[in-house]
């Protein structure tokens, strides 16, 4: 498998090797064929870098600005990302980088973060993981079932959330399903909402 033109590594948190190895195992679970589009395509090695250096921008990228994307009117707000508050940094720092020892983080004892998760997840996949054919790597998966249950997890949300968090490129997760996505200030018509 090629990454092509259809995966692009970001570097936000992931190393080079880590995001090839996403992509990869990323695929694995929501692979394309010929009428629908995949992981890599959809740019979910993207959302699952972003969310992992969410505090590597200023704001961090955790809550977009709303109420509209601009996709159907409106001014394109989601595009911005919210300022936290203290408590709410608190939390997502837990939550993202885990509670490293820091007292304030240890509240109610250690976490595990999601970037140790993926750091341990990706070096028990193997570095040659994409060097290794579909089924061994089917294997790889199965025997680390933790790892790719949080793997599935953030695919389909990088493969059918915003796009302004880094997947659903240029909306194919959206497309492939039938979905309109956020259609604000538009919103839906009468008939739309009782023909469906």
């Amino acid at each position: 498998m090629d990454l092509g033109k259809d995966a692009q590594t970001m570097g936000y948190w992931l190393t080079e090797q880590e995001y090839r190895t996403l992509s990869y195992a990323l695929e694995r679970l929501i692979p394309a064929d010929e009428q629908t589009p995949g992981a890599i395509q959809a740019g979910v090695a993207d959302y699952v870098d972003m969310l992992l250096g969410a505090f590597c921008f200023d704001p961090p990228r955790i809550w977009a600005k709303g109420p509209t994307s601009g996709r159907y009117g409106g001014q394109p707000a989601f595009g911005e990302f919210h300022e936290l508050s203290a408590l709410d940094e608190l939390a997502w720092r837990i939550r993202i980088e885990g509670s490293k020892g820091i007292p304030e983080r240890e509240f109610n004892g250690a976490v595990t973060g999601l970037q140790e998760s993926y750091r341990q997840g990706l070096a028990a996949l193997g570095d040659d993981f994409c060097e290794i054919d579909a089924q061994a790597q089917d294997e790889r998966l199965r025997a680390h079932p933790e790892f790719t249950a949080l793997l599935y997890e953030h695919a389909c949300e990088g493969m059918y959330g915003a796009p302004e968090y880094g997947g659903n490129k240029d909306l194919i997760g959206w497309r492939s399903i039938g979905f309109a996505g956020d259609v604000q200030p538009r919103g839906w018509s009468d008939n739309e909402v009782t023909s469906r």
